[in-house]
């Protein structure tokens, strides 16, 4: 599982920039999620052949500079909680201000590894004036210019080395399923655990996670055996308010890359919320499968809303990728927690099915050859072979004379005809062109 890496510190001093560079360091691994927040605030990077994910805190913060040093401090407080690693930027030209004193005083009580990084470092003048960062008590700094990119390097191979050693996971870890249970805070993921765990307490054993705080709980029941990633409860402040996208998605991250299945719990008296949409997309664009739980559904008044009106104004928020299994449940009755159950365990089977390459052609080159992709600047695209590539997640390619000429709508359609044919719902797809 990835380390996780967030950069903190106050408005205006780079932070979004530095990620930007970050998250485009290697462009094939780039992952950037939008959620209902005004900047981009989750991606992948790499360094030095080692993969980490990147939390972008800046994009959480809203409101007037009356309120930035209030939301700062909750950053702050939930990167502690949530990060492997802490980058916490500062700016040469203004130098040490109030509000940097006081996130350094809180980076100063942690344990984790703190990177100071001072910006905007373009020359030997500012190199000199960047001596005052010493005052923070953080120890060694790292000045680069996040615009031109100068001093990057040196910062990430500090990075690299910061990074806390992961325990291999045991054999048994890796052969069961991990199935992670995510949402927003209070949408009935505890509820939904303890459901399905009950009182027979003697069937469950706690199993240490890759991390301090993701714990895989064996579950043994009903003829399922799997490890349940729990993000209920994890070190749950009181002080972070139930609002904050940030909590959500900090908390998320580590589990749905931990995961092979998330089960994305839905508060039905809430509704399909922005913060649901970022956790969905997270899972997403991670290629992991999803399984979607409107939880609650007991005190919705059913009169109305139906189960398939609601449905269906769920799946229209997850266009394009609507072929997801959406269930109707309540924890605190029970109520078709089992189906969830199975639906889970399909998708999980449905993600690592593998099609034979005689079947996968004698079926595809004949919906190719009845809509063929349309022709460009008078020429003619053929697509004569396709196959499933052996990799951990569905990927597709079809091998065709001119791939560049093959769009987006087209491997739409391409990827609509494999999820008639063949069980991939909740999982996502990708197809490839390549020339042959």
């Amino acid at each position: 599982m990835n380390n996780i890496v967030a950069i903190v510190g106050r408005p205006n001093v780079g932070k979004s920039t530095l990620f930007n560079r970050l998250i485009k360091r290697r462009e094939a691994i780039v992952d950037s999620v939008s959620g209902v927040t005004r900047d981009r605030n989750y991606g992948k990077s790499e360094w030095n052949g080692k993969e980490f994910s990147v939390i972008d805190t800046g994009g959480y913060i809203r409101g007037s500079e009356d309120v930035f040093e209030a939301e700062i401090r909750k950053q702050v407080e939930l990167a502690i909680d949530e990060a492997d690693v802490i980058i916490f930027v500062v700016d040469v030209e203004e130098g040490i201000t109030p509000m940097d004193d006081t996130v350094a005083k809180l980076l100063r009580k942690v344990t984790k590894p703190v990177l100071l990084a001072v910006n905007k470092v373009d020359n030997a003048m500012r190199e000199k004036d960047a001596i005052e960062f010493y005052n923070l008590g953080l120890g060694e700094y790292y000045t680069f210019a996040s615009i031109s990119g100068s001093g990057t390097g040196d910062l990430m191979d500090a990075l690299i080395d910061a990074f806390p050693e992961k325990p291999q996971p045991t054999q048994e870890e890796i052969e069961l399923p991990r199935f992670a249970v995510v949402g927003r805070p209070n949408a009935g993921k505890s509820s939904f655990i303890n459901a399905l765990i009950g009182k027979e307490r003697f069937m469950v054993t706690d199993i240490a996670g890759t991390t301090r705080d993701a714990i895989d709980t064996k579950f043994d029941r009903f003829g399922f055996e799997f490890n349940l990633v729990d993000t209920a409860g994890i070190r749950r402040k009181a002080k972070v308010k139930e609002d904050l996208e940030f909590y959500s998605v900090m908390r998320s991250v580590r589990a749905i890359e931990h995961a092979d299945v998330c089960i994305l719990i839905i508060d039905a008296t809430r509704g399909f919320e922005g913060q649901d949409q970022s956790i969905f997309w997270l899972a997403e664009k991670n290629r992991k499968g999803v399984v979607i739980l409107v939880n609650k559904w007991d005190l919705v008044e059913k009169d109305t809303m139906s189960t398939r009106d609601y449905e269906a104004k769920i799946r229209e928020e997850l266009m394009p990728f609507t072929d997801v299994p959406i269930l109707f449940v309540s924890a605190l009755t029970k109520q078709r927690l089992l189906k969830a159950l199975e639906a889970t365990v399909q998708v999980f089977e449905a993600r690592k099915q593998r099609i034979p390459t005689s079947k996968f052609n004698d079926y595809m080159l004949k919906v190719i050859e009845g809509y063929p992709p349309p022709a460009l600047k008078g020429k003619y695209v053929k697509i004569k072979y396709c196959m499933q590539l052996p990799t951990a997640t569905p990927q597709f390619v079809f091998f065709a004379n001119l791939p560049q000429y093959v769009k987006e709508a087209y491997k739409r359609f391409l990827e609509n005809k494999i999820r008639e044919n063949w069980d991939f719902s909740g999982v996502p797809i990708d197809i490839y062109i390549r020339e042959k």
